[in-house]
């Protein structure tokens, strides 16, 4: 009884230490989006006197309504809604099916051709060759140059492959034995079966998409195809604030402050959107799909 005790306290100290240690990690990525949400929702004579911390002082929303009223946010944001749904498509498309036939042991040149990927992820052409292959192929100024170029992840292809590799061999080898081929055994057998590996994959190809800015800076040329997130660097480093900004110089600061805070706030909090109603699918799917090389 008392070597049981013994253990159940060493127990509940180890799940102790862990909580303490979730919670500090959680607390020290909430910090920082909790103080952005506090300064754009801030009064700024608040934000002048350095008052707000991770709540907001003298709740306004002015900086937010002074942002939805610039045309050219919604024009970004109809951009990165696009790249992102079709880029995601696209990718979850392209993964899928060199994932499923590359997971096959016995496919002629399998190895060879997993071997060519995977050298991709270590050793590129670099940024000039790649622009220059955007350029000669009609992308540049387009919005397919948001997408095409990044289609495909390598980590994600590695992931989904080895998620494949895990499925049961007996439900194909039925599935052959009663006539069926390899497109059927795949829509109707094996994606069924992944829909926690897929939404993974989709949520990382959503984020990367969404998240993309360099891609712009390089490829789009027109204003009226520049993506969201470039869109906000422009208005952070560009000076473009000062179109929404009183002539008074301290007023001026503080303005621009909460409205670089609640430009934050707008770009973040769609992508964030989509993590509730996959989460039950994305931890099953990184756990699995991580498990054997």
């Amino acid at each position: 009884m008392i070597a049981e005790k013994k253990k159940r306290k060493k127990i509940d100290v180890g799940k102790c230490v862990m909580y303490l240690v979730v919670g500090l990690v959680v607390a020290v990525c909430l910090y920082p989006f909790l103080t952005v949400l506090a300064y754009s929702l801030s009064d700024g004579a608040a934000v002048t006197r350095g008052e707000v911390s991770i709540f907001p002082v003298g709740f306004q929303l002015t900086a937010y309504k002074e942002i939805l009223k610039q045309t050219q946010i919604w024009t970004a944001m109809r951009v990165s809604i696009f790249v992102t749904i079709v880029g995601t498509a696209l990718g979850l498309i392209l993964t899928i099916f060199a994932s499923y036939a590359l997971s096959k042991p016995d496919l002629w040149g399998g190895k060879a051709i997993t071997a060519f990927i995977l050298f991709t992820m270590y050793f590129s052409g670099g940024m000039i060759p790649t622009f220059l292959i955007v350029k000669s192929v009609g992308l540049y100024d387009s919005i397919w140059s948001l997408i095409l170029p990044s289609s495909m992840n390598v980590f994600n292809f590695i992931v989904m492959r080895t998620f494949f590799r895990q499925l049961p061999m007996e439900l194909k080898e039925a599935a052959y034995i009663d006539g069926a081929g390899e497109m059927k055994i795949l829509f109707q057998i094996v994606l069924p079966l992944s829909m926690p590996i897929i939404a993974t994959i989709g949520l990382y190809y959503a984020v990367d998409y969404w998240n993309d800015y360099f891609s712009a800076l390089l490829y789009i040329q027109s204003p009226e195809k520049y993506s969201l997130q470039l869109r906000l660097r422009q208005m952070l480093f560009a000076g473009d604030m000062n179109q929404l900004t009183s002539t008074d110089s301290a007023g001026v600061q503080v303005v621009q402050e909460t409205l670089k805070m609640a430009c934050i706030v707008v770009t973040t909090l769609p992508i964030i959107a989509v993590y509730p109603w996959l989460q039950k699918y994305f931890v099953k799917g990184v756990m699995v799909g991580s498990v054997k090389g």
